[in-house]
């Protein structure tokens, strides 16, 4: 159970890192946007089709990334009260009963209208440029299988500590800025005062 849940803890973090680049994309894209229509008179008639594209694409494919992270909105003003091993058995029903349910119908109906995209190349209708779109739409089925097998996971998590009474934490990866300036204050902090 372990293995399989550092292998989709592993899988999600890839997918997430990897797609949080079209961050800088997004970037480049506005600032290019910008600077053609307010300083040449010139706007692009893709620019936002291609943000709203990119954003999407980075929401859908961060999901697992987050899930794996435990930083889906959660209702945890009672839930963080709770001992970990009833923690982990209200979230083994939810998964069981709400996550994967839908999850399944994501993969299956973004996984049909991928196909149907796919098959007549669809362009955005919004767009005078004709922006494509299928891609995004095989993204919806992919962001749904990716979510399914870090549900799995999750899954296997709670049965873990329901077993222990205790969760088994994702490798750290990433820090908040917060955390990492206030252990560098109390670093100094210690250091200035022996």
């Amino acid at each position: 159970m372990t293995s399989f849940i550092r292998f989709a803890d592993s899988l999600s973090a890839a997918f997430g890192k990897t797609f949080a680049w079209l961050i800088i994309l997004m970037t480049f894209g506005t600032t290019y946007e910008v600077i053609v229509r307010y300083i040449f008179n010139s706007p692009t008639p893709w620019a936002f089709d291609v943000s709203f594209i990119m954003y999407g694409t980075l929401f859908m494919m961060g999901g697992a990334y987050t899930l794996s992270r435990g930083g889906h909105v959660r209702g945890d003003f009672v839930y963080r009260l709770w001992k970990p091993r009833t923690q982990a058995r209200i979230d083994l029903i939810l998964y069981l009963f709400f996550f994967f349910p839908g999850v399944t119908a994501l993969i299956i109906v973004g996984g049909g209208y991928a196909a149907r995209s796919w098959r007549y190349g669809e362009v955005s209708i919004n767009s005078p440029a004709g922006v494509p779109i299928y891609q995004f739409k095989a993204a919806m089925a992919v962001a749904g299988a990716l979510l399914f097998i870090q549900g799995i996971a999750e899954v296997c998590r709670c049965i873990q500590c329901i077993r222990t009474g205790v969760w088994m934490r994702p490798e750290d990866d990433v820090r908040e800025t917060e955390e990492a300036l206030i252990e560098q204050a109390n670093k100094a902090e210690s250091g200035a005062h022996p």
